[in-house]
């Protein structure tokens, strides 16, 4: 259940709450009573009509657009139809057209509303029943105006939004019900914090002054609720701004949590954590900048039941598709996107969870599946609804991730063929993939430079606007300016106080001392990493995997074979789909049964792995099991460490055409594509 979900159960709570009240005091003084809305007096009879009938229908129901209509037969002045129709579209709005549409009666709403009732609008009472006339006016004012808000959100028109929220801060409702206004106000100016008053006039000149602004909102928005209270102290229960404060506190955390002021937003955080809208997606996503993936995870299974019936990106799913390539499971990550992209359809969320896909693909080395995925989101038009998460981070995450499949594809061409160095076709394609891979590093560089909050989204490796995993920012920096982001890191590196953070920064700046040739420095960075207890080691594979290839190629370097092909074997039992697309050659002792086919084994050990027979030298042991059933040929196999423990699942495959077979044999007992382990099969042979 989300925080506006939330808000609209709340409130029909209170109006519950308010006409008890309303039916006491009329049993206790009848003869002075009168809770009709203050109605024209030429409309009494058809509006009360309208009222009436209104009585227990929901106004989010499918009900809703028939009741509009008949609302408008009795009383087309009347606010009443306009707003059932508009709650009605806006609900059933997926896409840009959806929303405009929605706008339409909306904007008539509020018309009418200001028109008949802008005396009830203005009305302020310390009293309940000089206050019982106007409450119900003032609800569906603040009702459509959050429709109406959202609409124009959700079609990019922030300035619409800024100038509806100065609207209803001009009624000064004494209660704001579900228009609190300034922390919209701070939403809006947060969401476009990267813009200045060029292109936006509500907005500053820079990312720090907007979120200050922004700040500057929520604040107003505390002192207006602790100004209220002194009216509202006869109207409604002892404590009721507790939960009018939550909303300011949920905005509070968003800023904070981006700012990294980690302290502030954990402070935030507890003061909603006894609430019934705690923010457990956005709470999971504060871990995760933090660290901590094992909360985070929990925290994103938590956020599921609260997103129920959204038609917006799950977040939680997009970023739990990362923690689990964290975690070095992409084949879950594929699954869980798979589900997602059919249960979405083409609604708002579908881009994003093709990138998510596209993104475990490639981490699970299917390089052409993440190609087809990437491409797929590229040309899709997403709309960015209920979210701070916008196009240029959309954008970003779709090019960096195309720069890693063009490195993927090259490494490819080594992995694929032991001999390729002197073969004039496989060179010239390698040739051709490297003017690609440069040609896209070049866009997105550029890209790169011009977005205002690398200092603050891509420098910090974790942060709440991210939308990348830390690993593919090395991909992004890792052939530029070396000394530049050696600096940077540096000072990422002294200045971070995040506990769980500061290794990632140190294996950043290790790597980079690897580009300047520094390899005893950075050796001994990367074996202080993997001293450190902050390391999950179920959750953080990857990061391990990375220091463990960092750490072989530093021995390469030395010359040091043995250390290199123990560390090679250590990233190969911990996340071996990164293997062949390192560059590095892994040791596998290969064991053949059954109606051995030649022609593929000869194409197998034609790929670029060192196929080892001493039992001294650190390897995997992979099985390959051949039969033949007439014209049905089938290969069972798969991989164990030198524990006896599975790397590889067993499974099995069909197959036709040998040369195909035996690079696809290659991939697969490296655990690229194939089957999602099962959990018996984790343990022991």
């Amino acid at each position: 259940m989300n925080f506006q979900i939330f808000r609209s159960i709340y409130f029909q709570v209170v109006v519950l709450l308010l006409l008890a009240c309303n039916s006491f005091a009329q049993q206790a003084q009848p003869q002075v009573i009168n809770i009709s809305p203050p109605h024209p007096a030429g409309k009494m009879a058809q509006r009360a009509e309208i009222d009436g009938k209104r009585i227990g229908i929901d106004i989010n129901s499918e009900d809703a657009l028939p009741r509009s209509r008949e609302f408008k037969r009795i009383d087309s002045t009347y606010y009443v139809g306009w707003l059932f129709e508009g709650a009605y579209k806006y609900n059933h709005a997926a896409d840009y057209l959806g929303f405009k549409n929605a706008i339409v009666p909306l904007e008539r709403t509020m018309r009418l509303t200001e028109r008949d009732y802008h005396k009830a609008l203005a009305t302020r009472a310390e009293n309940v029943m000089q206050y019982m006339p106007v409450y119900k006016i003032d609800i569906d004012y603040t009702f459509n105006a959050l429709l109406l808000m959202n609409c124009y959100s959700n079609t990019d028109q922030p300035t619409k939004v800024m100038e509806l929220m100065r609207r209803i801060l001009h009624w000064n409702f004494q209660r704001d019900f579900y228009m609190d206004a300034y922390n919209y106000l701070a939403w809006t100016v947060h969401r476009n914090r990267f813009y200045t008053s060029e292109k936006y006039p509500f907005l500053k000149n820079s990312i720090a002054a907007n979120e200050k602004l922004a700040n500057k909102y929520l604040d107003s928005g505390l002192a207006k609720i602790n100004r209220d209270r002194i009216t509202n102290t006869t109207i409604f229960p002892q404590g009721y701004e507790k939960m009018d404060k939550m909303g300011v506190y949920h905005y509070k955390t968003i800023l904070y949590s981006y700012a990294l002021n980690i302290d502030s937003a954990e402070y935030y955080y507890n003061l909603l954590l006894s609430s019934p809208i705690f923010p457990h997606n956005n709470y999971a996503t504060f871990r995760a900048i933090c660290g901590d993936f094992r909360t985070a995870e929990s925290e994103y299974n938590k956020a599921i039941p609260q997103d129920a019936g959204d038609k917006r990106l799950k977040e939680w799913a997009y970023y739990s598709s990362i923690i689990d390539i964290y975690k070095a499971l992409p084949k879950k990550g594929i699954e869980d996107m798979n589900e997602m992209i059919k249960a979405s359809g083409s609604t708002p969320g579908f881009g994003w969870y093709n990138i998510a896909l596209a993104r475990c693909m490639l981490y699970d080395g299917q390089v052409e599946e993440a190609n087809r995925y990437i491409n797929k989101a590229a040309e899709f038009k997403e709309l960015h609804i209920g979210t701070t998460l916008g196009q240029s981070q959309y954008d970003f995450s779709v090019q960096l991730l195309k720069l890693m499949n063009k490195e993927a594809e090259w490494q490819m061409q080594q992995f694929e063929h032991r001999n390729w160095w002197y073969n004039p076709v496989i060179l010239t394609d390698m040739a051709q993939l490297k003017g690609e891979k440069y040609l896209q590093q070049f866009l997105i560089i550029n890209q790169f430079a011009q977005n205002p909050e690398r200092d603050m989204v891509i420098y910090k490796l974790f942060s709440t606007e991210s939308t990348v995993d830390w690993d593919e920012i090395w991909y992004l920096i890792k052939d530029f300016s070396t000394r530049f982001f050696l600096d940077r890191f540096q000072k990422e590196l002294q200045t971070d106080n995040r506990k769980y953070v500061h290794k990632y920064f140190e294996y950043f700046v290790a790597r980079l001392q690897m580009k300047q040739g520094n390899y005893d420095e950075a050796k001994r960075m990367l074996d202080n990493i993997l001293q450190k207890p902050t390391t999950d080691l179920e959750y953080e594979k990857l990061f391990v995997a990375r220091v463990f290839q960092a750490e072989a190629e530093c021995a390469k370097q030395k010359d040091d074979k043995d250390a290199m092909n123990d560390w090679i074997y250590r990233m190969y039992s911990s996340f071996p789909q990164l293997l062949p697309y390192t560059g590095l050659v892994p040791n596998i002792r290969l064991h053949l049964s059954g109606d051995v086919d030649k022609q593929v084994v000869e194409r197998l050990k034609d790929c670029n792995i060192n196929w080892v027979t001493n039992s001294s030298v650190p390897a995997a042991e992979a099985y390959l099991i051949f039969s033949k059933k007439g014209d049905k040929k089938d290969i069972q196999y798969y991989v164990l460490d030198k524990s006896g423990n599975y790397i590889v699942p067993k499974q099995s495959f069909s197959y036709r055409k040998a040369d195909e077979t035996g690079v696809s044999l290659a991939y697969r007992i490296f655990n690229i594509g194939g089957k999602e382990p099962e959990k018996e099969e984790a343990k022991k042979k």
